[in-house]
């Protein structure tokens, strides 16, 4: 494993994108052990992705426009249903004064399917681990599977300090009902701006 992959895969990983974001709207709304849960549950979300890469499977959403836009569109109705849910502050979405207990299964569920229903992330494994991989280091799988190992670790550590930020900031959100309601705006925004993202991606 090279200093180059992980700093690759550090600002990869450090990129906004939907599992970030949700893992921020998740400290903001339930606290430090929600955001935490939510940053497992997008590690989580990686496995099916980087299954798909080592065993070929992304080469078929690369190659069949039908199995791309299925997953896709998945993708996209469940994001909007992100952006509708905290927009009407539904769910895991509420802010309390107080952290609330938030079912860690609800949580897990909505990461992984935020990470699986997105194709663009197994073709991008298929792409970007194999430049890595050194014949002469042995089995091409099992350095595969080490750096995809690598990369959830960093990723749960990265999204889990975002969270533990964002946590560390909700009381001045829960403090102002102004406050909560631009952030629900402003996340619902986000959500449907990367579900309209990936409605007009293309293989």
């Amino acid at each position: 494993m090279t200093l180059e992959f992980l700093l690759t895969a550090l600002i990869i990983v450090a990129s906004p994108g939907t599992g970030a974001l949700y893992t921020v709207a998740s400290g903001l709304s339930g606290g430090l052990r929600a955001s935490v849960v939510a940053a497992l549950g997008c590690t989580l979300g990686i496995i099916p992705h980087t299954l798909a890469a080592i065993s070929g499977l992304a080469a078929l959403l690369q190659t069949s426009a039908t199995a791309f836009q299925i997953l896709k569109y998945l993708g996209v109705l469940y994001l909007l249903y992100m952006a509708w849910s905290m927009y009407r502050e539904q769910g895991m979405f509420t802010v309390s004064e107080q952290p609330t207990d938030k079912n860690a299964r609800q949580v897990i569920v909505s990461a992984v399917l935020i990470n699986l229903f997105n194709p663009k992330l197994s073709i991008f494994f298929l792409a970007f681990l194999p430049q890595f991989v050194r014949i002469d280091e042995g089995s091409p799988v099992r350095q595969m599977v080490e750096l995809s190992l690598a990369f959830m670790l960093m990723t749960f550590i990265v999204f889990a300090m975002y969270g533990a930020f964002a946590a560390a900031v909700r009381r001045h959100v829960v403090s102002s009902a102004t406050v909560q309601k631009w952030m629900r705006r402003g996340f619902s925004a986000a959500f449907a701006a990367l579900a309209a993202k990936l409605a007009m991606t293309t293989r």
